[in-house]
């Protein structure tokens, strides 16, 4: 506890932590929502999708800072 100076700073850290928690459920329930879309009006399969998910997970598993 040593990095809250008081009481109050860690209620203040939990409420933005919570508040960050709701904003995070609403944007990944409209990014859902958004892909669904995509793929109900056929602008993108899900085939697609999950190739294009897999493309970019993979760029993300290596480090950014290469060893020279």
């Amino acid at each position: 506890m040593d990095s809250f100076s008081t009481s109050m700073d860690l209620v203040q850290f939990i409420g933005k932590l919570g508040d960050l928690k709701d904003e995070h459920y609403h944007m990944m329930l409209s990014m859902s929502a958004l892909i669904e879309l995509l793929i109900e009006k056929q602008l993108i399969s899900r085939q697609e999708l999950e190739s294009k998910t897999s493309q970019l997970d993979s760029l993300m598993t290596g480090s950014p800072y290469p060893m020279a």
